[in-house]
């Protein structure tokens, strides 16, 4: 490492390398130092089942890295980058063995519902067709807005609960199943004000882009970021675990693509004590409890709609999956829990050896939870893919506590970098600064505990890098 940069960057997750290609594009000289000897955070790809399976430890589907402002401007496909879409983005199996699907095809989708043909398109066609409007806001922190009548009407909807909204929508169970299936990815309880917005998101995300990942691993979309970051003479420092600011080179401005409670034991940030009192009380939400398989063949799915999607979403009653994201939160454990799947090979051959295939699931648990979840989660699927277990050549689980140790950013196990609830969802980590400033003028933070929260989608990054050029090299 040398003596001489403009902005030092620690932590090399998808935000970091989004803050560190955004300053290294402005001209100025930035260095990425990463305790890990592998560099992307959460987003890497490895063999932890059997050789020649390859699985995501982390993020797996990746549809707001694709439909990210800030990287989609980027030009990763010139430096290796390869997206696979599968032909569903996401659906939904019910205990009678049917399937719900969100089809890229909005009128499609709504095609499907009997009585909420009508009142889908009325919930989702106006977002789905004002998106490019709307995201740069909705992709970022409170500021006066471009569009305030659409983002109000957005907003309108957006604040409610999803169990308000959907009751509100839809008369079907099984159209108010499918849309949970998206809304429960803010690990949020679903009676929660505000997350009924992470089902309206990332469903119109699906109508306007699709749910795609990157061909060969998720891994392979930090591989294209670094890339792209060296061709722009940026530099990678990896297996160096910062603890003190002195121990780095003297730099204009420091990034931290880490969550405020790995903040706080940064030696010589010289933060005031109110300052760090406000940090110590930042809330971390539910953990995960996941698992990767290598399979004999494809999950056998009793609905061919699942067999089409890169993910299905599980939960059998919209009072199963009501249950489950507030068991979560109550620290207790649940027998019946919303499972997320994503089933990569059925689409990218390269993951496996021939005729073989690969799975990926997790449930959300109580913060620091440690009980394993597996027969839990594996009954789930078993339950709409009958001789799933059959199919299971070896696993790999990680609970709350791995996933910490895989990567530092998951604080008892929580994937979003802290709550995403009302209280947090703008204003992380703190409301009474920027928050992506800090009280020393020269540290910022741009990890997901900044907005627009958990994801992997750089705009933390983006923003963050946004506020050290206003800030220090005006």
């Amino acid at each position: 490492m040398s003596k001489n940069y403009d902005v030092i960057i620690i932590g090399s997750g998808s935000n970091g390398l989004a803050a560190a290609i955004h300053l290294q594009k402005q001209g100025l000289k930035t260095i990425i130092v990463e305790q890990s000897v592998i560099a992307g955070g959460a987003t890497k790809t490895e063999e932890i089942t059997l050789p020649g399976f390859k699985h995501d430890l982390g993020s797996a589907i990746l549809p707001m890295a694709y439909a990210s402002p800030f990287f989609r401007e980027l030009p990763l496909e010139k430096h290796g980058l390869e997206w696979i879409f599968p032909k569903i983005p996401f659906a939904h199996p019910f205990e009678d063995g049917s399937a719900y699907a969100c089809y890229k095809d909005l009128e499609k989708t709504a095609a499907q519902f009997n009585k909420d043909e009508k009142s889908y398109k009325k919930l989702l066609q106006p977002i789905v067709k004002n998106w490019s409007q709307l995201e740069n806001s909705l992709l970022g922190p409170l500021k006066l807005p471009k569009h305030p009548l659409k983002l109000a009407q957005f907003g309108l909807k957006a604040f409610l609960p999803a169990k308000q909204l959907v009751n509100h929508y839809f008369k079907e169970e099984k159209t108010k199943i499918l849309f949970y299936g998206a809304a429960a990815h803010a690990t949020l309880p679903l009676n929660n004000l505000a997350s009924g917005a992470f089902g309206l998101v990332l469903t119109s995300m699906a109508h306007n882009y699709g749910w795609p990942f990157p061909k060969g691993g998720a891994g392979n979309f930090i591989t294209t970021l670094l890339s792209y970051y060296q061709s722009l003479g940026g530099e990678l420092e990896l297996s160096h675990n910062v603890k003190d600011l002195n121990e780095l080179p003297k730099a204009k401005a420091y990034v931290f693509d880490i969550t405020p409670k790995q903040l706080l034991r940064i030696k010589a940030t010289n933060f005031p004590s109110l300052y760090k009192k406000r940090l110590e009380n930042y809330k971390y939400g539910a953990g995960v409890f996941k698992i990767d398989w290598a399979l004999s063949e494809p999950i056998p799915w009793r609905n061919k709609k699942c067999r089409q999607a890169g993910t299905v979403h599980l939960g059998f009653s919209q009072k199963e999956i009501e249950s489950s994201e507030i068991a979560a939160h109550q620290n207790r454990d649940n027998t019946k829990p919303y499972v997320l799947v994503a089933q990569h090979s059925i689409f990218d051959t390269t993951r496996t050896p021939k005729d073989k295939h690969t799975a990926w699931a997790y449930c959300h648990v109580p913060n620091g939870n440690l009980t394993d979840h597996t027969e839990a989660i594996e009954a789930q699927i078993e339950k709409a893919a009958p001789g799933f277990k059959d199919c299971i050549l070896s696993k790999s689980t990680m609970n709350t506590k791995a996933l910490q140790q895989f990567n530092p950013n998951l604080i008892g196990g929580d994937i979003n970098g802290g709550k995403q609830d009302i209280t947090q969802l703008f204003t992380r980590p703190i409301a009474s600064l920027s928050p992506y400033s800090t009280p020393n003028p020269k540290i910022f933070i741009c990890s997901s505990s900044t907005p627009p929260g958990g994801g992997v989608h750089g705009m933390c990054g983006f923003h963050a890098a946004e506020a050290v050029l206003k800030s220090i090299f005006k």
